[in-house]
């Protein structure tokens, strides 16, 4: 197979959340311990950092790759959903995985794949395993898909583990209360290995501290740590001023993330970077400062409020649950524009109605939706924003409903799309008159 064939059978073969949704998930971890042995169990070759959280974990995740791999460490970084390349999902030093390792692997593989029938997960997390035991990492920065417990990436032993939040989503698979959901995610909570949380609430607080003292893991809690005592924008840059109670410390942070939500993942990346000096990393304050200034050239992240066109501005956010569209109308908040339109597509899954109680009505709406069996129709989800008195046409996909929004725009407007990583994912940004 080349490696467009390959690609096609991992798709095709293999269940795959982004398709089918729950069905696809695999409730345990024996597929992905029964994939690791037969190759040597990669995963133990290298120190790992574990991330999982409702939202954020993928910004934190990219933030600390980034200032690892400044300070000299060979890093590798595993994060999910990809937005346009499967290859997204593994890196090293920012460089995407080599075409022909997904092949090699994948052909490798394929007797196994026939026997046990693993998630499509399952062999990508494998896949990243072998991939930075062969590139020989120093570290590896792995985010979890979903939960923590029972996610595949759970078979890791890391010398850091960080949960960024809780929040409500995917409750079908994780419960539905905050408790139970902190639960979930406390699952990567390993035996003496310190974890950072980045935010607590009275539901959740009690969970991570029941499961850290069982563990005998230390906690530590970034809100306890370091706030954020201002921030401003500097050059497409924001500006964040960070506050030590604890050792009556200041710094100021240039983060090329300029999302306002960015500022709470920096406390928790600021916190988690302390926490792995502490451990005697060699971590030098500039090492920190110019990974978090140039987290996008150094990582590759793409889609947390993204400005990928000026005039009118047009910006590309992943947010997609009810806290994630809560922290861009916060956003929002802080703009200034003539019009805003908004071109939004969901899956069908998502707690749609809350997020459409957020949203702004003051703005112009493109219903739209992504090419995936998942995706909401996007008449459906018109009809569902209608009852909120978000008023919009709706269009088949989501190039179409940007050149409408383009259409109907002035220069001094704003376009944001979000809604869905794969809405995101399929954002054709050749076709844009590009004068950033």
């Amino acid at each position: 197979m080349d490696y467009k064939e390959t690609i096609d059978y991992l798709y095709k073969a293999l269940p795959m959340f982004s398709r089918m949704g729950v069905s696809a998930i695999k409730k345990d971890l024996t597929n992905t311990r029964i994939l690791c042995e037969q190759a040597g169990n990669p995963q133990n070759s290298f120190k790992s950092i574990h991330i999982a959280g409702t939202n954020g974990k993928g910004s934190v995740s990219h933030m600390l790759a980034a200032v690892l791999q400044t300070a000299g460490y060979r890093t590798g970084l595993y994060t999910s959903p990809h937005l346009t390349d499967f290859r997204e999902r593994i890196r090293v030093n920012g460089v995407v995985i080599d075409e022909d390792f997904v092949v090699s692997f994948t052909g490798k593989k394929i007797p196994l794949i026939e026997t046990i029938k693993p998630s499509f997960f399952e062999i990508t997390v494998v896949m990243a395993f072998e991939y930075f035991a062969s590139k020989q990492v120093d570290v590896a920065v792995i985010e979890t898909g979903l939960g923590g417990r029972l996610d595949s990436t759970n078979v890791i032993t890391p010398v850091l583990s960080v949960i960024t939040n809780i929040g409500m989503d995917h409750m079908s698979i994780l419960g539905d209360s905050l408790a139970q959901i902190a639960f979930e995610k406390a699952g990567i909570i390993k035996p003496n290995v310190p974890v950072v949380v980045g935010e607590t609430l009275p539901e959740t607080k009690p969970v991570f501290e029941s499961v850290a003292t069982e563990k005998k893991s230390p906690l530590i809690l970034a809100e306890k740590e370091w706030y954020a005592d201002d921030h401003k924008y500097e050059k497409h840059e924001l500006a964040v001023e960070l506050v030590s109670p604890l050792h009556n410390e200041k710094q100021t942070i240039h983060l090329d993330l300029t999302g306002i939500y960015q500022v709470k993942n920096l406390v928790t990346a600021y916190t988690a970077i302390g926490r792995l000096k502490e451990e005697g990393w060699q971590i030098p304050d500039a090492a920190v400062q110019n990974g978090l200034r140039n987290v996008r050239s150094l990582t590759g992240l793409r889609g947390r409020w993204e400005i990928i066109h000026q005039q009118p501005l047009i910006v590309l956010d992943v947010g997609h649950n009810e806290d994630g569209i809560r922290q861009i109308t916060a956003q929002l908040e802080l703009m200034s524009y003539h019009n805003l339109h908004i071109v939004i597509g969901m899956v069908k899954d998502k707690e749609i109605a809350k997020v459409m109680q957020l949203l702004p009505k003051e703005a112009s709406y493109y219903f739209t939706k992504a090419q995936t069996p998942r995706a909401m129709p996007e008449d459906q989800l018109a009809a569902i924003a209608a009852a909120y008195d978000l008023q919009g046409n709706h269009f088949p996909n989501v190039n179409i409903a940007i050149q409408n929004a383009i259409g109907h725009s002035q220069k001094d407007d704003l376009i944001l799309v979000c809604g869905s990583v794969f809405v995101v994912g399929e954002v054709e940004r050749s076709v844009l008159p590009f004068n950033h």
